[in-house]
């Protein structure tokens, strides 16, 4: 027993130390005990059994504002929105993920639909640089339609019909926790500017 307790010891000592080792790891790890007591870990999630033992390190969001400033700043002065407002809008869509896709098929940072980066005219959602300036141009759009930063908003996630067959923004609450969120975020950053 004490031969088997040193093994598991070197091998939880070996994890860690390839964890630590290799800084951010890119992927989760899991493991599952098996009938023998035997544990097993894996960085694919292949068995129904496995757990998640150790979840991946992201990057803070100050990192990824840091990644994405230049990117951020041009988008805004070509199309005059403030730099605040477009970072709100990545974080509060994307969590500044350059390769998200949410359950309803939005993609990337500012969570663009596919029709929707069809007519904005960005070939590939997950390059953070089409991706930032198409959802830009969009945002840029609601609020020449609607001339209020909420409102305006409230299109970005709803749509623009929603807001104004409504009057306002509409009674869904995605929306307007979106908007919440989204205002919250605006102010922080302009806040640190």
């Amino acid at each position: 027993m004490h031969g088997f307790r040193r093994s598991l010891a070197l091998a939880g000592l070996l994890l860690g130390s390839i964890v630590i080792q290799a800084g951010p790891a890119p992927a989760d790890i899991y493991r599952y005990q098996d009938e023998n007591g035997v544990w097993h870990y894996t960085n694919i999630k292949n068995d129904s059994r496995y757990r998640l033992y150790i979840k991946s390190p992201e990057e803070r969001a100050v990192e990824y504002i840091e990644k994405y400033t230049e990117i951020i700043d041009q988008a805004s002065d070509m199309f005059e929105v403030e730099p605040s407002l477009i970072k709100a809008v990545i974080k509060a869509e994307s969590g500044f993920n350059h390769k998200a896709v949410s359950h309803k098929g939005a993609q990337g940072l500012m969570q663009l639909m596919p029709a929707t980066a069809d007519l904005l005219r960005v070939n590939d959602p997950f390059d953070p640089t089409e991706n930032i300036f198409g959802g830009t141009r969009y945002l840029r759009k609601m609020l020449d339609r609607f001339g209020h930063m909420e409102l305006a908003v409230a299109a970005y996630n709803a749509g623009p019909e929603a807001v104004a067959s409504h009057n306002g923004i509409p009674p869904y609450q995605e929306t307007r926790t979106f908007v919440r969120r989204v205002i919250k975020y605006y102010n922080g950053y302009l806040s640190r500017e």
